[in-house]
């Protein structure tokens, strides 16, 4: 069935279009992006967004899901624009993860058409290193090179720190096999980073947090992930996580194209992201010590902290949820409005919050 998606604006890739209407076929698939004369609603049309890092949501713990709650994760994404998205697993002892993996696998092969496409697992840990955060420094290891050519092709993204032993070794090894690496909960040499980053590594986990940071004297790896082109970078826009400031510095740096909105969300209302016990406070999950344990964050909310409280464009903020994390997970079929793309979009209201939401070019909510 071809769909017919009029708005009074239209973000399609780098370029704010006027009254607009998108046509989707009947394979999902975008088949035109017109200009129109006929009256329009007064919403703002983007792409779908896309989460990297989400570790659960409200009251559902990825690590911990079965049934039914997939189906609640589903409605809790959608609600807040997200149509695809990464579950993410924190670091637990070696021999948990198989039985988590598995639980996120079951899910992404029942996977319905209602449901945001779940794009694959990231993992973050237990191969961290220095800049622990939230993870229990106890079940930080050593990197395991044999445990990782294990790994299914479930897995998209592996965060490590480059200062764990065999970093490189194990970031070439992931590499190859299609898997995503990021650098993050580290405190590495430059000479660390940059051997990471030769062997294939291209984010940096949630940029400012976990690692360290920027110095006019002292080089650490945010400076790296800010200098280097050959890296992206995820970021946390709560205005906890990163002060305004910093949001706006790490644009000017970086640009858009190289910062990908990442939620870092949590089960919150459950307390807990895997084995990690945390409470809300002070707009964030945090550990009884007070250290930040991932957020509360939507993605909706990202961008509108960046449009009203960091001065950013909506243009960029869009881009930096849509087309920037999907070419950092290799995704060609999403992340822009454009001829050949799924239809996976969202309506704006005027006030920035989600109206509607398609998933290949039928609406979902």
């Amino acid at each position: 069935m071809i769909e017919r998606i009029a708005a009074r604006a239209v973000i399609a890739g780098r370029v704010l279009l006027g009254p607009s209407v998108v046509t989707v076929g009947d394979d999902g698939r975008i088949i035109s992006v017109e200009p129109t004369t006929a009256p329009t609603p007064d919403r703002t049309l983007v792409p779908g967004f896309i989460d990297l890092q989400v570790n659960g949501v409200d009251d559902v713990d990825v690590a911990s899901a079965s049934g039914a709650q997939w189906d609640r994760l589903s409605e809790l994404l959608l609600a807040q624009g997200t149509t695809a998205w990464c579950p993410t697993l924190v670091s637990a002892p070696l021999d948990r993860y198989p039985g988590r993996i598995a639980g996120v696998a079951a899910a992404i092969d029942r996977q319905k058409a209602d449901w945001p496409k779940i794009l694959g697992i990231h993992l973050e840990g237990p191969f961290l290193g220095r800049a622990p955060g939230a993870h229990d420094r106890e079940l930080i290891v050593p990197i395991s090179l044999d445990w990782l050519a294990t790994l299914p092709d479930t897995v998209r993204i592996v965060t490590v720190a480059a200062e764990n032993p065999n970093a490189a070794r194990a970031t070439r090894l992931l590499t190859e096999k299609g898997i995503v690496v990021s650098i993050g909960h580290s405190q590495p040499s430059d000479c660390e980073v940059e051997a990471c980053v030769a062997a294939g590594a291209r984010m940096v986990t949630h940029l400012f947090n976990g690692m360290s940071g920027v110095h006019h004297r002292l080089d650490g790896l945010a400076s790296f992930a800010l200098d280097d082109d050959r890296l992206a970078a995820g970021l946390i826009a709560d205005g906890v996580h990163v002060s305004d400031r910093a949001i706006r510095l790490a644009v000017a740096a970086k640009g858009p194209d190289a910062i990908a909105l990442v939620t870092d969300a949590v089960a919150w209302r459950r307390g807990s992201v895997g084995d990690i016990r945390l409470t809300l406070s002070d707009g964030a999950p945090r550990l009884a010590d007070g250290t930040l344990a991932g957020s509360a964050l939507t993605m909706d909310g990202a961008i509108r902290h960046l449009v009203d409280r960091c001065r950013i464009s909506l243009l960029d903020a869009v881009t930096m949820a849509t087309s920037t994390p999907a070419r950092i997970i290799g995704d060609l079929e999403r992340g822009s409005i454009r001829v050949g793309a799924r239809g996976d979009l969202v309506s704006l209201d005027g006030d920035l919050g989600v109206a509607a939401v398609w998933l290949a070019g039928q609406q979902v909510r």
